[in-house]
């Protein structure tokens, strides 16, 4: 299976057998919008730190009871897993048809999905916050079976910000692990001896060699075992090992007699791989807003927190699925491992952003992506099919934020936006621009709409307009187009002011010509060096 992106309903996805085969990932994990009401409305602000004309609402976090959640909810009910669907009608018949059933609903039949996919040998990580992750728990049980359950991680996320005087503050997410079954991969990680522990632990030092060591018992916890039953000097007793092991290790003198003749055994810390993490994990601190690996977005996670997931239960070599992909850490940290990986989401920002860092971070890197439009053919056919996801498509695959994130509603002639530094010649210093993107998927022609863009700009203050057209402009088009006249950033070379770009001009490699393009929207992602994955 090729590395792959996919944009879209992620359950639409998954349901395709032929995409998604029976027993085809090793690992999966989701990091789906949590149930929170929280609405990320400034996902990326403008460079001058402005939001009013960038104000971008790309994730509400809130799912409502609706037709969605209403047919996830059937789906459920009329699929094979009868446990699940049992359980989903509890809670509906407690929490009723609110933001949280329709949450739970949605997240019941993706999971059943997620399930179908998994190979016996595979594992799933369900990270979420503390508002739903009891329900989720439930869900994972239906599904999974209470035996599949391995884990509740708490990962402390942040630290005390502000004082509770009701409560204790919330500074932690959930992260549920489950496996598909007992022969599950699974990696014990640990964690470097704290110099604590070293100090207190491994205080000795052997003489001639310098290695620190303690002293570990000799004795076996188990008193029934006759064939590690005998006598060593002078003591019978259940000894841990055969009487010619105890021999080997008397030899090499790694044999410490106490006064009473009790042999004691070294270990070296050398020898030691370190303390095993557990299900708390408060060494993996969140991005901060210097961190080199943030992108802008407001839920990414560490790189090395889905390091430590991944090299914990899968393989070089594994496929690794995320249906919620967001920025795309999970397939970031599962590249950089040497294992392939999907990654799922219904965003086309979301799929530009993780394009960008996976091509910056890994200079040739090769994948596909699905489920967008590959030629001029097939984008002629989304802008018929729906004209909304045609806009969001062509903003992104020039380079543009979609506005106000794409969500529908009245736009006022913009559907995206391009930043950039410019120059104020009055002022005599550099200015933030921005250069307006309108879309058009018919075939008509109309100089209206170059009319339009050029009203558009002259109302928003923005240098430049982008004219993305599905028809070939009309030579009265061009001639407004060219009467709007020319833009000069301050290099000396100008631009023209408007710019029309055919469809099948964008699939012939032609882009807007915009100078200093600011990188507001995407930060670059640091190169990173392939690893085979590494157990600390």
């Amino acid at each position: 299976m090729n590395n792959r992106l996919y944009y879209g309903d992620n359950l639409d996805w998954l349901s395709n057998e032929k995409a998604f085969p029976d027993e085809s990932v090793d690992l999966v994990y989701l990091d789906p919008p949590f149930n929170s009401n929280a609405t990320y409305s400034q996902l990326f602000k403008s460079p001058d730190g402005k939001t009013a004309d960038s104000q971008i609402e790309a994730f509400e976090d809130t799912w409502n009871w609706g037709t969605s959640a209403e047919a996830a909810y059937d789906w459920v009910l009329k699929g094979h897993n009868t446990d699940v669907a049992q359980l989903l009608q509890a809670m509906r018949g407690f929490l009723h048809d609110n933001a949280l059933m329709a949450y739970l609903a949605m997240m019941a039949a993706r999971l059943v999905e997620l399930h179908r996919v998994l190979k016996p040998t595979g594992s799933l990580y369900l990270h979420c916050d503390p508002t739903a992750s009891h329900y989720l728990k439930l869900l994972l049980d239906g599904v999974f079976g209470p035996d599949g359950f391995t884990n509740e991680v708490i990962w402390q996320r942040t630290n005390t910000k502000s004082h509770a005087f009701t409560r204790f503050p919330s500074t932690h997410d959930v992260v549920l692990a489950y496996r598909k079954s007992d022969a599950a991969t699974w990696h014990t990680h640990y964690l470097p001896h704290s110099e604590k522990l070293i100090k207190s632990h491994y205080s000795n030092v052997e003489e001639g060699t310098g290695r620190r060591y303690t002293l570990g018992d000799t004795l076996n916890p188990n008193p029934n075992r006759p064939n590690l039953t005998y006598e060593w000097n002078g003591l019978t007793r259940v000894w841990r090992w055969t009487r010619e092991r105890m021999q080997e290790m008397h030899d090499t003198g790694r044999l410490v007699y106490t006064s009473s003749g009790m042999p004691r055994y070294k270990r070296y810390l050398d020898e030691m791989p370190g303390t095993p993490v557990t299900d708390v994990w408060t060494d993996i601190p969140p991005l901060n807003s210097q961190a080199q690996e943030r992108l802008g977005y407001p839920t990414q996670k560490p790189l090395v927190l889905l390091e430590r997931i991944i090299n914990a239960s899968s393989n070089p070599g594994d496929v690794v699925l995320d249906p919620f992909c967001g920025c795309g850490t999970a397939v970031h940290a599962a590249e950089k491992l040497g294992r392939r990986w999907i990654g799922i989401d219904i965003t086309h920002l979301s799929i530009a952003l993780i394009e960008k860092r996976m091509m910056d971070a890994f200079p040739g890197i090769a994948f596909e992506v699905e489920g967008r439009p590959k030629d001029l053919d097939s984008a002629l056919q989304l802008a018929l099919r729906d004209k909304h996801e045609f806009q969001k498509w062509a903003v992104t695959h020039v380079g543009g934020q979609p506005w106000r994130g794409g969500q529908k509603g009245p736009d006022g002639g913009i559907d995206g936006l391009i930043f950039f530094n410019g120059f104020d010649a009055k002022a005599e210093k550099s200015s933030h621009e921005k250069a307006i993107i309108s879309v058009k998927g018919g075939l008509n022609k109309n100089v209206n709409d170059v009319a339009s863009l050029v009203e558009t700009i002259g109302r928003e203050k923005a240098a430049l307009g982008i004219l993305l057209a599905a028809a070939l402009p009309t030579k009265q088009m061009e001639a407004r187009a060219a009467a709007a006249g020319f833009y000069d950033p301050g290099t000396g070379v100008a631009v023209p002011r408007i710019q029309i770009i055919t469809l099948a001009e964008l699939f012939a490699g032609k882009r807007p010509v915009i100078p200093n393009v600011n990188p507001a929207m995407f930060k670059a992602a640091p190169v990173e060096a392939k690893q085979q994955g590494k157990l600390f």
